[in-house]
């Protein structure tokens, strides 16, 4: 049923299945997400942008696709790589499979090839470009050869919304006092996901969606309670024109940077970050915050980090990655601002850390009250 196919890495190296999903090439980074479920929300999340998304977690599809899973508009990913994907799920909620949920949008599937030795030449080597093809290895090497690396493109500008909107409220949780008594919260999208805005609903904020390249003083302009920076995809070094305009917030409103947003505030109060070399992608991701020592489990997405050896006067390490080492969290001593490298907001990925939107939200009433 499903023709013979291959991942074709900018290495040389190939890995040969079958296809599945769209019957269309895939070309993109080549990244491993050690997540054991939640892969509708992986292929829906704008981070995943430019990527071909390798699966750890050897049986994917067997709970089908439905409409609560969704954290964008749709898949963001460029492909998807499985050791094997189910094409008869058992679900009650699902409504068709992983096979026609990538085929509905263009997308293509590799499943059936040793996805660990994909996972441990990543690991060894670094991500590197790569893609899913039907056609011959030697026209794909060829092909790569032409493509510029995954960190020369800014891919916020292809993910963000091109105009502004309010979130309404999620009818389960009824949020009839948000639009009339909370806080106004703006939340930049350079990439964000779905339950980002479901969270700051639930804790009764209004919140409007802006695109990633606002003006600082059109922001401003609409009198917001605070600011969030949304994850997104790509190098943060492409994005200057987002930096300059959240240097232009520090101080004057409360802001939470998340993942990208993180590494953004970073930049803007002049720290450096830098590509790590097969980055973190799960649901499974220990990370300790150095304010009480406790430790954490945590969703991440993310290749870049921030250099905890170029932080300014003031900008603090709050949350480090107790596998690497690497800064997952920052606050200021003087500025209204806090930053976390992972998704406080999962999907997928455990909840445990729901109660970072509580701390933002602390910090949005006490400046707000001293205003």
């Amino acid at each position: 049923m499903f023709p013979q196919a291959s991942l074709v890495l900018e290495d040389g190296s190939v890995h040969r299945g079958f296809a599945f999903g769209a019957a269309a090439d895939g070309l993109g980074e080549v990244v491993f997400n050690t997540a054991m479920t939640g892969y509708q929300e992986v292929l829906t999340d704008p981070s995943y942008a430019g990527q071909l998304v390798t699966l750890t977690y050897p049986l994917v599809g067997n709970y089908g696709v439905s409409e609560e899973a969704y954290e964008s508009g749709r898949i963001q990913a460029a492909g998807l790589i499985v050791r094997e994907h189910c094409d008869e799920p058992s679900h009650g909620a699902t409504n068709r499979t992983l096979h026609e949920f990538l085929s509905s949008q263009g997308i293509p599937g590799l499943s059936d090839v040793d996805t660990r030795a994909i996972t441990r030449r990543l690991r060894t080597r670094g991500v590197m470009m790569g893609i899913i093809t039907t056609g011959s290895p030697e026209d794909a090497l060829e092909r790569l050869a032409r493509t510029p690396p995954y960190d020369d493109h800014d891919y916020v500008r292809t993910v963000s919304t091109e105009s502004g909107y309010e979130w309404e409220p999620d009818p389960e949780n009824k949020g009839e006092k948000c639009a009339e008594s909370g806080h106004r919260i703006l939340v930049t999208d350079c990439g964000l996901k779905y339950n980002i805005l479901r969270q700051l609903r639930r804790r009764g904020c209004r919140v409007t969606v802006v695109p990633a390249a606002t003006p600082a003083e059109d922001l401003l302009a609409l009198n917001p309670s605070g600011v969030l920076l949304s994850p997104g995809p790509g190098d943060p070094r492409l994005l200057d024109y987002v930096v300059d305009n959240t240097r232009q917030l520090l101080g004057k409103v409360p802001v939470m940077g998340i993942c990208l947003g993180h590494q953004l505030v970073a930049r803007a109060l002049g720290a450096d970050t830098f590509k790590l070399k097969f980055g973190h992608r799960g649901g499974n991701h220990p990370v300790k915050d150095l304010t009480d020592g406790r430790i954490y489990i945590t969703a991440q997405n993310h290749g870049y980090a921030v250099s905890g050896d170029s932080l300014p006067s003031g900008l603090e390490v709050s949350h480090i990655n107790l596998n690497d080492e690497t800064v997952e969290g920052l606050q200021h001593r003087d500025i209204p601002v806090f930053t976390i490298q992972y998704h406080s907001e999962a999907s997928p990925g455990p909840r445990d850390n729901e109660y970072l939107f509580d701390r933002f939200l602390s910090i949005v009433d006490d400046f707000n009250g001293s205003h």
